[in-house]
């Protein structure tokens, strides 16, 4: 360290980062570790289409945070640069109904988006259909966040549509990769008896990362990310700390790197210290909850808020409150509800009520406060 203070401060024009698009979270690592076993099943499953034959159906299963997104990017990429085979990822938290699924896949087959309106789902689906026998290609669909269409209650039409393409449509070839975070839901279980039937995937668990790992894998981002000497080792093993005791989302371990950073830049500093770390949790740590606020809908962000305001009071209490402020009817906010208890938002629990029976109860999984400030 210099004796002069003023050199081991930051300029105007100088930063700690030597690329800050390595803390996004669609970034790409050019080495995807500790995933040799998952991805190897994966390449499997896929490996018929670059014959030509229809693909393996695969359930990749695991909690947030675990590489399931990137282990699918990633071999996309490779299986679109280095064959014909059409791969498209579609987020369903974006695109929950079967018809916004096969307008996604139109807009990818076809390199335009489908009309916004006035095509039926048949024709866009025959559309679609016609394209892949007319091109003799395979089409491998991976339905990212695929417990949004159950949310829904659009899974097993959309898987339905997805698996009996060949039999709509002679020589038509489609496998799908379900991914799914949500650890209590049994995707076979739940989907309808004619999907089950033609679904028999080979099933991928990704388990939560260690600690360990957790240093091995957020170390390259460091390295990638900011200039040399600005994270040292304790730092480093804080974040990974801290990323382990949010169930090893490395999401939140990269959220973290970057406010750290963007902290020690707020102090002019040139290395980040604890302290940057320290404060820059208390946002990282909802990384998933403002994810999941960001994609509701302005009646379900609406009913949050409610019950954020009214929190621990029984649902018929909530309903008034939402009713009053949305003009929503009973059968729309149970649906929400269902919808909140599933992400994890809330708790939806019945309790027996004096004089009444049985009555939910909504409790919040969040601080009130910090839901509040993210919506």
């Amino acid at each position: 360290m210099s004796d002069n203070p003023e050199e081991d401060m930051l300029g105007w024009d100088e930063s700690v980062f030597r690329d800050e698009h390595v803390f996004e979270i669609d970034w790409l690592p050019e080495t995807f570790k500790h995933r040799e076993t998952q991805m190897e099943t994966l390449k499997y499953a896929l490996r018929p289409a670059v014959r030509g034959s229809r693909p393996l159906n695969v359930i990749a299963r695991g909690p947030p945070g675990t590489g399931k997104t990137t282990s699918t990017q990633i071999l996309f990429d490779e299986l679109t640069a280095q064959t014909d085979v059409q791969a498209v990822r579609v987020n369903c938290q974006v695109d929950s109904t079967r018809y916004a699924v096969f307008s996604r896949l139109f807009a990818e087959i076809f390199d335009y988006e489908p009309p916004s309106s006035g095509i039926s789902f048949k024709k866009l689906f025959s559309q679609i259909t016609d394209k892949l026998v007319e091109e003799d290609e395979v089409l491998v669909v991976a339905l990212d966040d695929v417990n949004y269409l159950f949310y829904e209650s659009e899974a097993s039409d959309t898987l339905y549509s997805l698996l009996r393409a060949h039999e709509a449509h002679s020589g038509a070839r489609v496998g799908v990769i379900c991914v799914s975070s949500d650890l209590e839901l049994d995707v076979i279980e739940e989907l309808d008896t004619r999907v089950q039937s033609v679904f028999r995937p080979e099933e991928v668990y990704f388990n939560k990362y260690g600690q360990a790992e957790i240093v091995d894998i957020l170390d390259e981002r460091v390295e990638r990310g900011f200039n040399e000497g600005v994270v040292g080792t304790q730092v480093l093993d804080r974040v990974a700390e801290l990323t382990a005791e949010q169930g090893g989302d490395l999401r939140v371990g990269i959220d973290l790197l970057r406010r750290a950073g963007m902290n020690a830049e707020m102090r002019a500093s040139r290395s980040v210290e604890l302290e940057d770390v320290e404060s820059a949790y208390d946002k990282s740590k909802y990384v998933h909850l403002s994810r999941r606020l960001r994609e509701l809908s302005d009646s379900e962000r609406a009913l949050v808020e409610v019950i954020a305001e009214h929190d621990g009071k029984q649902a018929g209490d909530i309903y008034d409150a939402f009713n009053d402020a949305s003009g929503l009817g009973y059968t729309r906010y149970s649906e929400i509800i269902n919808k909140l208890d599933q992400l994890g938002i809330i708790d939806a629990d019945y309790t027996e009520v004096e004089g009444r029976g049985r009555s939910r109860q909504l409790t919040l999984n969040y601080d009130a406060d910090a839901v509040l400030e993210r919506l």
